[in-house]
């Protein structure tokens, strides 16, 4: 979805943007943009072809919709799938990816079918601008930090408590975005990455001892932080075709 936004934007070549999305155990195809089936690299100057002037990226939760559009047959499916693209400009088409592994455990690939439905063409839930995203996880941070020190979860998890200091010094950025992207954006997408990371080690019960009183507890904590991560994310990927 970044890429395609890279090259709807013309900061990179269609060739560019198809070899930044493809992966060498992986084969992506697009279904319902053309009456067949077709590469990503072809579906891009298709969409553009089309009036397609952006890609919105939404991630929905059951209970949280956060920028679906509908109809309710697609928010399921977007639901289901945990991610969708959206269009911008031209016709409103929403694309949920389906995922379908192959090969032994441990070493899988997967073929992706990325199946375009048409939407409703506005929005019926409101997603956060960049700032207030970056706000938000900053402060949805701050809480869990100290809850989490209190729960004294660093107790069976050292590296989380190493995790917690590296965001607090800004280690480990990543580089998920292409040429086109604000740098607002990628400071945020790092931070809720690391977050989003953060949380799921903390979810772990590997050589603890957990009671169901403490999973509880933990899972209180943990809850605002995951979704302001993904709201983050979504903010931070949306950064361009706001």
């Amino acid at each position: 979805m970044a890429w395609g936004n890279a090259f709807l934007a013309g900061q990179v070549s269609l060739d560019e943007a198809a070899a930044a999305v493809a992966h060498p155990d992986e084969t992506h195809r697009v279904v319902g943009v053309s009456d067949e089936p077709e590469p990503v690299i072809v579906a891009f100057g298709r969409l553009r072809g089309l009036g397609v002037t952006g890609l919105r990226l939404v991630l929905p939760v059951p209970g949280d919709p956060l920028g679906l559009p509908g109809p309710p047959a697609f928010n399921e499916h977007a639901v289901e799938a945990g991610e969708a693209v959206l269009t911008v400009g031209g016709e409103p088409l929403g694309i949920v990816p389906e995922v379908e592994p192959y090969g032994p455990v441990g070493d899988q690939g997967a073929y992706v079918t990325w199946r375009a439905e048409p939407v409703n063409p506005t929005w019926a839930t409101p997603e956060p601008t960049l700032p207030e995203a970056e706000q938000e996880l900053v402060e949805a941070l701050r809480a869990a930090t100290e809850e989490l020190a209190r729960l004294d979860l660093a107790r069976w998890r050292p590296e989380l408590a190493e995790a917690l200091s590296a965001i607090r010094r800004h280690d480990g950025g990543v580089e998920k975005l292409p040429p086109g992207y604000p740098p607002r954006a990628r400071r945020v997408l790092g931070l809720a990455e690391r977050v989003g990371a953060i949380a799921a080690l903390a979810r772990q019960d590997e050589g603890a001892a957990v009671s169901v009183t403490e999973m509880a507890a933990r899972a209180a904590v943990l809850r605002p932080v995951e979704r302001s991560a993904r709201r983050a994310r979504v903010a931070a990927y949306n950064a361009v075709v706001r």
